[in-house]
């Protein structure tokens, strides 16, 4: 069954669809993702053809690395995609969509960078570095 799902920054002036397999949510601690988000991010990821926009007139990406962009909105500052050079695919971030998700949390990356005001304490698998990233719903990794 084909995956659809909606989602939008804080003020609603970027709105998204997603649309096909996704790929479960991974927590990344890396001290990048740290600063961005004021947190961990935590995201999903989708073929960058089937990222949807519905309203995008604050959409701007930022070029991070020689690699990777993030989007985000320039009205609200709410962080959204995260995308890697060469991959076809975006990262989206899991809390910019709208519930009920059917997704869930598989893994921590870049565990050993977490912050030390917080500490990683569930059962699930914990990588230094990347690990092993799980693919999109229903294809081979």
């Amino acid at each position: 069954m084909a995956t659809r799902l909606t989602g939008g920054c804080l003020c609603g002036s970027v709105r998204y669809v997603l649309q096909g397999p996704l790929r479960p949510v991974v927590a990344c601690h890396c001290k990048m993702c740290r600063r961005l988000t004021g947190h961990f991010f935590a995201g999903t990821q989708v073929h960058t053809e089937n990222l949807l926009s519905e309203e995008d007139e604050s959409l701007t990406w930022y070029q991070s690395s020689a690699e990777v962009r993030r989007g985000f909105c320039s009205r609200c500052g709410s962080t959204l995609f995260f995308q890697r050079s060469g991959t076809g695919r975006t990262t989206v971030a899991a809390g910019t969509l709208d519930e009920p998700t059917g997704l869930r949390l598989v893994q921590h990356i870049f565990a050993r960078h977490a912050g030390d005001y917080y500490t990683i304490d569930d059962a699930l698998p914990k990588y230094d570095e990347h690990g092993e990233m799980p693919g999109l719903e229903g294809e081979q990794t």
